[in-house]
């Protein structure tokens, strides 16, 4: 058994023995994505699982261990990482736990403080956790890491991003039920093979791999049926995980909706310009922003190939960030940064621009910033376009799914509403001209 370390503070370290007999224990957030991250560290040598489990066990756990006042996303995350520890079947002496911190004034920098004392109150306190930063918050002697990862991780990003875009545009229209969901699943495995082999890692390869991606998903055979297509916004794990949301994305396909849903390579960017911004509203090392320019300008490029790829196509594309930053000036400014800061009320303006104006803000519990910049501008953006239909569903360890999916099915009520009576006001012009 490797022997526990720990650095001059008392930290205990993930060591170099410890990668070669730990199972590593990840949180989902993206099904897609993290499927991908998961499959790229096994690549580099480690052993990871990546947690799917969702069940009201780990709600329980969670209160147990953090107080109730923390964010429900905190309260999620550590609930499902202590239950794996306990019921998963897991040797608690043979595992490590992933944690990712943004370095923010937010829950990704405070997630880790609150999981250790959480090990501590559940008698786990020799279980490791490591933080998964790029801001240099922590360093473990058995965790690197590398450019080459971090490399792959984007491009793993952005095909993953690819593949939920178009796979939401099939699924809701697909005739042979579940043929969407092996697609994606063949093009995860595809692109994993692809990195072991050392391809789909260059600009060229990449803007391949997007043509053939969305070929793939093109040739799905589909209804013409026209269905309400429904924005997905919030916190960002809230927002995007199947656990944090209640499955609010099947939920809106059962109720013959389109989830649209935008992707994380926005949120990098975001997290990459904020480091930008500060040297511009605080003073800083002219070197740093330099590092924080060319890092987010190679993160857009790549964004703008995916884009156009998707212009070519039959698919609807997502806008570039910078158009997003340009449509949120007016609402909010660049120093609006906390959480998910002014990218929330850009990711409302920019469906409500694509024409989704049908939106489901998600609001955790406990997410201050959130309730400012998703909740707290409702109101500026419905008087600025009247015709946008939001609303915001609030997470937290009391909210019954019930309540939350009855005031999703009002919001797509009045959605059905207002396009039945859009498609009426289109015929009467024609009815005249007749």
């Amino acid at each position: 058994m490797a022997e526990l370390k720990y650095d001059k503070d008392g930290r205990l370290l993930f060591t170099k023995e410890m990668k070669e007999e730990y199972t590593i224990l990840m949180p989902q957030m993206l099904p897609v994505h993290f499927g991908m991250f998961r499959q790229l560290l096994v690549l580099e040598g480690y052993k990871v699982d990546m947690l799917t489990t969702n069940h009201r066990g780990i709600v329980d756990e969670g209160l147990k261990y953090v107080h109730n006042d923390t964010c429900y996303p905190a309260l999620l995350v550590i609930g499902q990482l202590i239950d794996a520890i306990k019921h998963g079947g897991y040797d608690p002496h043979k595992i490590a736990l992933f944690i990712t911190q943004t370095g923010g004034g937010c829950r990704a920098s405070n997630y880790i403080h609150l999981l250790r004392k959480a090990l501590e109150k559940a008698d786990l306190a020799f279980v490791p956790v490591i933080s998964v930063n790029l801001s240099g918050l922590e360093k473990n002697p058995g965790w690197t890491l590398t450019l080459g990862m971090i490399r792959k991780m984007i491009y793993a990003m952005l095909y993953g991003d690819l593949i939920v875009n178009v796979a939401n545009q099939v699924r809701p229209y697909e005739l042979n039920h579940g043929q969407t969901d092996r697609l994606v699943d063949d093009w995860q495995g595809k692109l994993i093979d692809g990195f072991q082999q050392g391809r789909g890692m260059s600009r060229r390869q990449m803007r391949d791999n997007f043509d053939a991606i969305i070929a793939d998903f093109a040739a799905v055979p589909v209804s013409r049926e026209e269905k309400v297509k429904v924005g997905v916004v919030g916190e960002i794990y809230v927002k995007f995980s199947p656990l944090g949301n209640n499955n609010l994305e099947d939920f809106l396909l059962s109720e013959g909706a389109e989830p649209v849903v935008p992707g994380l390579t926005d949120f990098m960017i975001f997290k990459i310009f904020n480091r930008e911004t500060d040297v511009d509203i605080y003073g800083g090392l002219w070197a740093k922003k330099k590092v924080a320019q060319l890092f987010k300008g190679y993160i857009e490029a790549c964004q703008k190939d995916m884009i156009a790829a998707l212009k070519k196509s039959r698919f609807r594309a997502p806008g570039t960030f910078e158009n997003m930053h340009q449509l949120v000036q007016g609402y909010l400014g660049d120093g609006n940064k906390m959480g998910e800061g002014w990218l929330l009320t850009g990711e409302m303006l920019e469906l409500i621009h694509s024409g989704v104006p049908n939106i489901v803000c998600t609001q955790p519990f406990g997410c201050l910033p959130n309730h400012i910049v998703g909740k707290g501008m409702i109101r500026k953006l419905k008087d600025d376009y009247p015709h946008s239909n939001i609303v915001a569903i609030d997470y937290d360890p009391g909210a019954t799914k019930i309540n939350q999916e009855n005031r999703i099915k009002l919001m797509l009520a009045n959605a059905k509403a207002l396009a039945k009576q859009e498609a009426e006001q289109e015929q009467e012009p024609a009815a005249a001209g007749v």
